[in-house]
């Protein structure tokens, strides 16, 4: 394989690499109904998916809606998906492609590591789950700095491996991982199989987006040129 352009590759989690929007949007149906409030559609779901949980929650709540309120949603969801990653029926797709990507990015010459609104602990066993684990040297989430679009979390990943933003590529499905990377200097690359509209990724600013893993790392020679 050719050697790639960047030497930090920082990846989304949910949209990106798994697809977790229903497991989502079933835990978000409880979290919502067993505070009273009306059940989230999944369209409402897949919007503000990457957020950090209480502002995605609040997002999706009435305009009036109290910050208190999006605090209790936030932990009635994180109760039920704990729940229901302990059942046996428990599944969460990996997107077709992604392992053999990570598989050959994973080089000596090349950092992998994942931005996610996801909290630590939830990423580490969806990474155990998945066997990821292995792949990625630094993992940033929503307990490491503010929600995307801020580009807190990007900043540390690369001071943490020494890495210049010219040197960094964020890949995600959705328009906040885009605003972040934007926000943080470095490439933008979009991917069309996640929850975000590829237009909206561009509108974003994606420097490009792509179809498949399989076009990935490839394409990063367009950022470069």
């Amino acid at each position: 394989m050719p050697r790639q352009p960047f030497k930090l590759v920082i990846f989304d989690f949910d949209g990106t690499l798994v697809d977790s929007q229903f497991n989502i949007h079933k835990n978000m149906i409880e979290a919502f109904t067993v505070n009273g409030l009306s059940e989230p559609t999944l369209e409402d779901v897949r919007r503000i998916v990457g957020l950090k949980l209480e502002y995605a929650v609040a997002e999706m709540l009435p305009r009036d809606a109290s910050w208190e309120l999006a605090c209790k949603v936030s932990d009635s969801y994180r109760e039920s998906f704990v729940e229901a990653r302990q059942k046996p029926c428990f599944e969460e797709p990996v997107f077709d492609g992604v392992r053999e990507m990570l598989q050959r990015l994973d080089q000596p010459e090349t950092l992998l590591a994942i931005a996610t609104g996801k909290n630590l602990r939830g990423l580490k066993k969806s990474l155990d789950h998945h066997g990821f684990q292995d792949h990625f040297v630094t993992l940033k989430t929503a307990d490491d700095g503010p929600s995307k679009p801020h580009p807190e979390i990007l900043y540390q990943a690369m001071a943490e491996n020494g890495v210049d933003p010219k040197d960094t590529v964020m890949i995600g499905d959705t328009t906040y991982d885009i605003e972040m990377a934007r926000a943080a200097g470095v490439s933008a690359v979009g991917v069309s199989w996640g929850y975000h509209e590829t237009q909206a990724l561009f509108d974003a600013g994606a420097h490009i987006v792509v179809n498949s893993c399989e076009e990935l790392p490839e394409r990063f020679v367009d950022l470069v040129q």
